[in-house]
């Protein structure tokens, strides 16, 4: 019995090369998700709080976003976060993902590039799925990679 849990927990995780400083993406994101939609309207439609405090541990978001051609939500709670590291890590506590997972953490952070301008962005992906039938959710890894994108030219606009 053990064995077959353990197949359904996976990690999968990826990093988005940036131009933005840590800074600006990291703020953007935990701070400003609200804005999120005008740096990436086609993927993100809103991020509105739902409670606590924007940008603090316990403040829970609700976002309305596209998922492989559908409109999805996922409301997501800040578990924690480490403004030292500008890590951050959000577990889904209700939405379309707790559909297919019966749990689902993501932690992401932003470090600086070694020797140069830019940062590096890092998703990661915790989460067990409700059966063999769901896939591991490497489409949703790709969004995190196209909404890095676009947060990221959005913020160089800006400048």
């Amino acid at each position: 019995m053990a064995e077959e849990a353990s197949s359904l927990v996976g990690i999968i995780e990826t990093t988005v090369e940036l131009k933005s400083s840590v800074e600006k993406f990291h703020d953007l994101l935990v701070g400003r998700p609200h804005h999120m939609s005008n740096a990436t309207p086609s993927n993100i439609q809103s991020a509105e709080l739902q409670e606590g405090e924007m940008g603090q541990v316990g403040a829970v978001i609700l976002w309305n976003y596209v998922h492989d051609g559908e409109a999805k939500v996922a409301k997501q709670r800040i578990e924690s976060l480490d403004p030292d590291h500008n890590r951050v890590t959000y577990k889904v506590v209700e939405g379309d993902l707790l559909k297919e997972y019966t749990s689902f953490v993501t932690t992401f952070q932003v470090t600086p590039k070694e020797g140069e301008p830019g940062s590096v962005a890092h998703w990661h992906f915790e989460y067990e799925k409700i059966n063999e039938e769901v896939a591991h959710p490497e489409t949703l890894l790709q969004l995190a990679v196209e909404v890095s994108k676009e947060m990221d030219e959005h913020l160089l606009s800006e400048e």
